[in-house]
């Protein structure tokens, strides 16, 4: 299979990695060489969309906000060109091969062979691919609390609500008020003492209880005890990079999957009095990952919920749970709202809107309009239901003001609509590079009409017509009114391919 092919890879993650910022001594590495069997799909996991973005580009683009100019290396492993394809080459951003999945500590082992110098006081966070709903203010606030504490080691854990046997995360193992003998612990309760994993918590025995030491002391869990606990690991860590290096490569695989946890560092930085900490995000939600379409499904309802939060007052959306407005689009809207008193921009059950979109005030968008590409509205114009408006990357479509557009009209392409245009239903546009299509002021086009790469003037009337790559002027009758063009269609090709039937 060509994703499985090194050599290729090797050659793609060389030509895609960029040089280090060597100002900044914060490093985050990304997990993106999963498999994802459980999503049951031939597209990697990491490259599953939310809300249009794929989950390792969210990861990526939280730490980049968050951190500025941070470090960043993303390891790849299944469909690994896929991932290097999608990433491709950005600032400070270098690639690792995972070649065999060895579990969470073997891909830090495998990232932390790129650093060639890295400061011993720098920072490296740790974070899951698939973690698509987390953003830059959890970065920021773990950080904070990472450098405040003056830990070697945070671990950001999440709150589950749901059924315990549903939760298949590790658990938060802390220090208990009593040890497994009884006596009453004072300084230390609450402190981490390890995460175990879930697997390795099912095939425990009922009747025996499991024993965790912290500094000497036994601290026993029943299994339903593990099984409820209700905190988990994120997955997201942060460390102090020397601490890091001396502990990362006495990680092993004693557990029941084989596989080397990252997650047993806690128990290597307990054993050296290492400070190891843990905080939970504000918002729960942020450390969901997926394994699973419909976890996945989730997800992308709880984004398309926080960005209805942040619009619902500004403008209007019929439908909250029937709507795609791009996070780029999202933020110029905020942008407009800053500046004017009103946007009366109205957004239709089933509307797609694509990132480089630009809206303007007074615009209507009907029931299942689709918008992509760099298509420019002016103001005071309506586009009813089910018409597609498009265009490639490297074109434009610019809409005039107080343009309409009636339901079922395809429009693509580089193209300009005049100023007071009236563009009917059952019309198809289409502009080229070559050949861009130009619509005058106030001109209206009715009927089955086809129009490409054309130049129309203004104030005509075009009705039933096909125009391809042609000037249209406005001609004038003996009384003076332009003359309208109806049922224009060329000559025919291929008329010996077609007869009768008798």
């Amino acid at each position: 299979m060509r994703n499985n092919n090194k050599k290729e890879i090797t050659r793609s993650i060389k030509k895609l990695s960029s040089r280090f910022n060597s100002k900044c001594n914060e490093l985050a590495v990304i997990l993106a060489a999963g498999h994802g069997k459980r999503i049951k799909s031939q597209r990697s996991k990491m490259l599953h969309t939310i809300w249009g973005v794929p989950t390792v580009e969210r990861v990526f683009n939280s730490c980049t906000n968050a951190v500025k100019g941070v470090n960043t290396i993303v390891v790849v492993g299944i469909k690994a060109l896929d991932v290097l394809n999608v990433l491709g080459k950005r600032a400070n951003l270098s690639y690792a091969y995972q070649e065999q999945q060895n579990g969470t500590g073997h891909a830090v082992q495998v990232a932390l062979k790129k650093l060639q110098k890295f400061p011993k006081d720098g920072i490296v966070y740790i974070l899951p691919g698939d973690m698509g709903l987390i953003d830059s203010d959890t970065i920021v606030s773990l950080r904070k609390s990472f450098v405040e504490s003056k830990a070697d080691m945070i671990v950001l854990t999440g709150i589950f609500k749901g059924d315990p046997k549903e939760n298949s995360y590790g658990r938060m193992l802390r220090v208990k008020i009593k040890d497994s003998k009884g006596k009453r612990v004072h300084s230390d309760s609450g402190k981490v003492i390890e995460i175990l994993e879930h697997k390795d918590i099912l095939a425990l025995p009922v009747d025996k209880k499991y024993l965790a030491n912290y500094k000497g002391k036994n601290y026993s869990f029943t299994k339903a005890e593990l099984i409820n606990n209700n905190e988990y690991n994120s997955g997201v860590f942060a460390f102090r990079y020397s601490k890091l290096k001396e502990l990362i490569g006495q990680l092993k695989s004693d557990n029941v999957q084989k596989e080397i946890y990252l997650t047993d560092l806690i128990s290597l930085f307990n054993e050296k009095n290492y400070s190891v900490s843990a905080v939970s995000p504000e918002k729960d939600y942020v450390v969901m990952g997926f394994n699973n379409k419909s976890v996945l499904k989730e997800m992308e309802a709880i984004a398309r919920k926080n960005v209805y939060e942040k619009l619902k007052d500004i403008i209007e959306i019929e439908d909250p749970d029937d709507f795609f407005i791009h996070e780029n689009v999202v933020e110029q809207i905020l942008k407009l709202d800053l500046k004017h008193p009103a946007l009366d921009i109205n957004i239709g059950k089933g509307v797609f809107i694509g990132k480089d979109v630009q809206l303007n005030l007074n615009l209507e968008l009907g029931k299942n309009v689709f918008v992509d590409g760099k298509v420019v509205f002016g103001k005071n114009i309506s586009v009813s239901q089910n018409v597609h408006l498009s265009c490639y990357p490297g074109q434009t479509m610019k809409i005039g003001n107080s343009v309409q557009i009636l339901w079922g009209d395809i429009i693509k392409g580089n193209i300009v609509i005049g100023d007071g245009s009236r563009i009917e239903s059952s019309v198809n546009l289409t502009g080229s590079d070559v050949f861009p299509l130009m619509i005058g002021k106030n001109v209206l086009i009715k009927g089955t009409s086809y129009i490409f790469g054309s130049k129309i003037a203004d104030n005509l009337l075009i009705e039933h017509s096909i125009l391809v790559k042609k000037k249209v002027r406005a001609v004038k009758d003996k009384k003076g009114k332009i003359q309208p063009v109806r049922y224009f269609v060329p000559v025919s090709e291929g008329e010996k391919s077609i007869i009768n039937i008798v």
